[in-house]
């Protein structure tokens, strides 16, 4: 015997409210809340730094290159591209 069109609904909306009830409770609602507080604290310690974010495209290649120069480099990522930079536009 065939469903009717209310029911495959009925049952489709069971099935999803199932998967939601088992997939837990995202972090910014449980124990992650407290790592908001924490960026919002570096966001304010790199301000007063005089730190800016500064975004932009780069090849996967240079990329690369610039994980593998950092993990050797004692400041990181941000250190190296910095003084790459004052290097270059000096």
């Amino acid at each position: 015997m065939s469903m009717k069109k209310t029911d495959l609904t009925k049952h489709l909306a069971k099935k999803l409210d199932g998967r939601m009830k088992a997939a837990g409770v995202p972090d910014r609602f449980a124990q992650g809340a407290a790592d908001a507080t924490e960026k919002r604290e570096q966001r304010r310690l790199d301000s007063a730094a005089g730190l800016v974010p500064f975004a932009c495209k780069l090849p996967a290649e240079l990329v690369k290159r610039l994980h593998e120069d950092a993990a050797a480099h004692e400041g990181g990522v941000n250190a190296l591209v910095a003084q790459t930079l004052e290097k270059a536009l000096a």
